[in-house]
């Protein structure tokens, strides 16, 4: 099967954003290819929820994260107190990435070495993410530096990348 990276922004998205996303997964799912993502908020969560809707058993879908469900888990949560995201951001992909794991085990990668997430681990996950894929679609929202680090790995390595410019205040 072939496998399509999808990385973007977690902190800003539009409907435009929304809909770009969507009708790519759409394609893609039609075309019995999968999606590669990162398990994060927006442009992640976008593609896999549309992804989830067209393929239930979720064969079309891996996702990659910077540590283990659990720790990813304690993770969200935790920056909901903070105030970085809500608590209804943190508990819908909570839901999301649970959901999946009881569809399909395999459809989640955990890597186990990590035991933190931040910058470093996310950028490790990136290129896991690439590594998977066999082209990136890249929605860059405000040339946001995490999009751009997936970008440039893919391009590193010789992957096909489309990229798809997003500017929101």
């Amino acid at each position: 099967m072939q496998w399509i990276g999808i990385s973007g922004s977690w902190r800003k998205i539009n409907e435009q954003i929304e809909s770009d996303v969507r009708k790519e997964v759409g394609k893609i799912i039609a075309n019995n290819k999968g999606i590669v993502s990162g398990g994060a908020l927006g442009v992640d969560y976008i593609a896999t929820d549309e992804a989830l809707k067209l393929n239930p058993s979720a064969t079309q879908i891996k996702i990659f994260l910077p540590t283990t469900l659990n720790i990813y888990i304690t993770h969200y949560r935790k920056r909901a107190t903070e105030g970085v995201i809500t608590s209804a951001q943190a508990e819908m992909l909570i839901s999301q990435l649970e959901k999946l794991a009881r569809l399909n085990k395999e459809a989640i990668i955990e890597d186990k070495r990590n035991k933190v997430v931040n910058t470093e681990t996310y950028y490790q996950r990136n290129m896991e993410v690439i590594k998977a894929s066999n082209e990136l679609l890249a929605f860059h929202v405000n040339r946001s530096a995490g999009t751009q680090d997936a970008i440039n790995k893919a391009k590193q390595r010789g992957i096909p990348v489309k990229i798809f410019e997003y500017t929101l205040t």
